[in-house]
């Protein structure tokens, strides 16, 4: 009984202490759970209070960049470089740029001299030379080669408003101020004002330089109507911009000048000033094509007239004020792709020019008029990026009077009247192809060849030119 009561005592304690061993085990697992717990949730408050750090910031960075928003945006205004220029000369000659103030410490002490070089006019210099062949009946000088002029071009803007363009044309003839004028911009509504000596606005070509023509020398009627430095004058053009018409631009000049000109007004003693206007029309055909024409108009007098009855008879002046009209029109047309501008392109470019003039006939026959007219028509296209292909056809065709030059002339005196021929129907033609090379933006080469004929005028005759044209300066090869 006693062996039974102590194996079950036994029995019951080491149940007891299996039991305590148990809890004990139990208990240290729950504390390594429970401190595994407790650290996981540490670790997720930092990264909570990382992401809220975050957050913030980016909370913050978006509301600078909204409170940025809702300020109002500056204007910027995308001036063109020659207003940009205008501002800043105006602004350096009234000396109304803003000066910060500083302190004694921080005050730098410049030279002002130095911006002295802004009122400096752009200065730009070109040299034409020339040399020919030519081959003509009863013409004993077969070649010859020479500086047709050395060019000096001035430019500067006087003010935020005006603007002074001179050239002066140098040669073996003497200096010559071709062009000195001043524009005042904006005089009025939608038009501009010159003043001064200038090329007129007849025509295309005639506003060109000689040095910077397409072809060697000036179209055949322009050189025969006006002579051959082309029509210039001492007076003042408007030049206005007209609303647009069927999606065109369309444009209107007037001038009033000196009656200067020898070939048109050369017995003018009044001094009574011609009247010229221009209209041009410009459109685009296409993003690649234009297309332009124009129409022309010259209105003036001469009253002088030389008048001699027959040859041996003494010359007599004669007054009788008496008008003098030319009349002309240009198209041109061009074709330039966008995306090859720089290789390709085609130009076609054609004027008229008529001629009416009241005159005093030199025979002593009394009032009489003279009618010229001609044209000329050249079309010349780019085939690579520095060669151009051209060909020019000329066309004249003066007045046939009997008592033209050298019907009234005997050894001590004659009598030249222009426009007219001693003979019944004259006309001229010339057809002249020329290749133009350029080997840089400051040089130019170019080989023409000339032919011209007819009736009642020159000899036949055929001419081979050779020209190099080379410039200097921000303007070169200035058409105008």
């Amino acid at each position: 009984m006693q062996v039974k009561t102590m194996i079950c005592v036994a029995c019951f304690l080491t149940t007891i202490s299996f039991a305590g061993i148990c809890v004990a085990q139990n208990d240290q697992t729950e504390n390594a759970t429970l401190a595994k717990i407790h650290q996981q949730m540490l670790e997720l408050k930092r990264q909570m209070d990382e992401m809220k750090k975050k957050h913030e910031s980016e909370v913050n960075a978006l509301k600078t960049e909204i409170e940025k928003l809702k300020q109002p945006a500056p204007v910027v205004a995308e001036a063109e470089d020659e207003l940009a220029k205008l501002r800043e000369l105006a602004e350096s000659v009234a000396g109304e740029e803003a000066v910060e103030k500083k302190t004694p410490e921080e005050t730098v002490f410049k030279f002002g001299g130095l911006s002295l070089q802004q009122l400096n006019p752009e200065i730009s210099a070109s040299g034409d030379f020339l040399s020919h062949y030519r081959h003509q009946s009863g013409t004993r000088q077969r070649t010859d080669a020479e500086i047709r002029g050395l060019e000096l071009n001035f430019q500067s803007y006087l003010d935020p408003f005006s603007r002074m363009k001179a050239t002066t044309h140098i040669s073996d003839d003497g200096v010559d101020v071709e062009e000195v004028y001043f524009t005042r911009f904006s005089v009025f509504d939608s038009a501009n004002l010159d003043v001064g000596r200038f090329r007129q606005q007849f025509g295309v070509v005639n506003r060109w330089h000689e040095d910077a023509l397409d072809q060697i020398q000036y179209p055949l009627a322009l050189r025969r109507i006006f002579g051959d430095g082309g029509l210039n004058q001492t007076g003042a053009s408007v030049e206005w911009t007209l609303p647009e018409w069927a999606d065109a631009y369309q444009g209107l000049t007037l001038q009033v000048t000196n009656s200067e000109n020898d070939q048109l007004f050369g017995g003018e003693t009044l001094g009574l000033p011609c009247l010229l206007f221009h209209y041009k029309n410009y459109r685009d055909l296409s993003r690649d094509t234009y297309f332009e024409f124009g129409l022309s108009g010259l209105f003036g007098w001469n009253d002088e007239w030389d008048v001699r009855e027959k040859p041996g008879d003494a010359v007599t002046h004669q007054t009788d004020a008496l008008g003098t009209r030319v009349f002309g029109a240009d198209v041109s047309f061009l074709w330039e792709p966008v995306d090859r501008a720089l290789y390709r392109n085609l130009e076609w470019r054609s004027e008229i020019y008529c001629l009416n003039r009241d005159i005093l006939a030199p025979d002593n026959s009394g009032r009489d008029s003279l009618n010229a007219w001609g044209a000329y028509s050249y079309i010349q296209g780019k085939v690579a990026r520095n060669l151009i292909l051209g060909v020019r056809a000329d066309y004249y065709e003066p007045d046939g009077k009997d008592y033209a030059f050298g019907t009234l002339a005997d050894e001590d005196h004659s009598i030249h009247v222009p426009f007219a021929y001693a003979a019944k129907d004259p006309y001229r033609w010339q057809v002249g192809p020329y290749i133009t090379w350029w080997q840089s933006d400051w040089v130019r080469f170019r080989g023409e060849y000339d032919y011209a004929w007819g009736e009642g005028m020159e000899s036949d005759e055929h001419v081979l030119w050779f020209q190099a044209t080379f410039a200097a300066g921000p303007h070169k090869h200035e058409r105008y």
